[in-house]
């Protein structure tokens, strides 16, 4: 019989937010609030103060880490959202939820540095740039508040574009070339502008720029995008790769999410951006376990009253 040896897995860099780090053995969970009434899943729409609020106190008690905070639909369908309309969605709601949850990591979600510059005065611990530097000063507004960055990728689009005739050329792993590259240069950058690494996150951004093909190519290698040494973070909940994968609308896509979770996960993944935290918590926690990052909440089974386990809990 040959010789048993451990899996070889991605070992994730740790991310540091509000004194608290998240790694392998403990990923975080980012919680999706939009305060839009057009974003693509119906559940995720908190356009009133008080649905946003409850939405936030419900998270929190599932299990989230980080409240991601929107206020512009990602998409080009729905509302135009000027810089002013959008910092009055934002800003005043980021207020009351560092007030009502002060352990509670924040982030916003946003592309225009006058947005992110304004809630800067309630602490912000992250800048989600969904949409790959279109405002090059926005690094620079994340730096200077002592905030996270998040580089990501979006094929060249400029916001709320959807991919039309999206290519990366005639080699199938062109567009993870091209992922990790993109995604190497943005954090070199966002480090030069004063970002300490360990709140630089790279997201590959599924979806974004990318066909259902590409989606699940990048997502398939995952690893090489953790092997950049930044902590990764993976926005797969309900998107359209996961629902064009299945045939599925989004209101179907939670099992499908969680398939896709628990493989970004395995492959060392940090952060996972959810509309569903109760159960991207448990996914990844028995992710966490299963790579022998975590230890099991109990671990009785098959054991005497005397008894302790062999191996360990890991």
């Amino acid at each position: 019989m040959a010789e048993l040896v451990p899996p070889s897995l991605p070992r994730p860099a740790p991310l540091v937010l509000r004194g608290r780090e998240f790694d392998a053995a403990r990923p975080a969970v980012m919680a999706i609030v939009n305060r839009t009434t057009d974003s693509f899943f119906a559940g995720n729409r908190h356009a009133d103060d008080d649905s946003a609020r409850r939405a936030v106190d419900e998270a929190v008690a599932q299990g989230a880490d980080l409240v991601d905070v929107g206020g512009v639909r990602a998409g080009q369908e729905g509302e135009r959202v000027s810089p002013d309309e959008e910092i009055a969605r934002v800003v005043p709601f980021l207020a009351w939820v560092r007030d009502a949850h002060p352990h509670l990591a924040l982030s916003l979600d946003t592309w225009r540095a006058e947005v992110a510059a304004a809630a800067a005065e309630v602490g912000l611990d992250l800048v989600n740039d969904t949409w790959a530097g279109h405002d090059p000063q926005l690094v620079h507004v994340a730096a200077r508040t002592g905030a996270g960055y998040v580089v990501s990728h979006t094929g060249g689009l400029p916001p709320r574009t959807d991919p039309v005739d999206t290519t990366y050329g005639p080699d199938p792993l062109a567009v993870v070339r091209d992922v990790v590259a993109t995604l190497a240069d943005g954090a070199a950058r966002a480090v030069a502008a004063g970002v300490a690494p360990e709140r630089v996150l790279v997201d590959p951004t599924l979806d974004f720029g990318k066909t259902t093909a590409h989606s699940l190519r990048v997502l398939r290698h995952t690893a090489d995008v953790v092997a950049l040494g930044y902590p990764v973070l993976q926005a797969i909940s309900r998107k359209d790769f996961v629902g064009e994968t299945l045939d599925l609308p989004a209101d179907e896509r939670l099992e499908g999410s969680l398939a896709a979770t628990a493989v970004a996960a395995w492959l060392g993944a940090t952060v996972f951006r959810t509309h569903d935290v109760r159960a991207t918590r448990r996914a990844l926690d028995l992710v966490a376990s299963v790579r022998g990052d975590r230890s099991p909440a109990r671990a009785e089974r098959g054991l005497g009253p005397s008894s302790t386990p062999a191996d360990g809990a890991r």
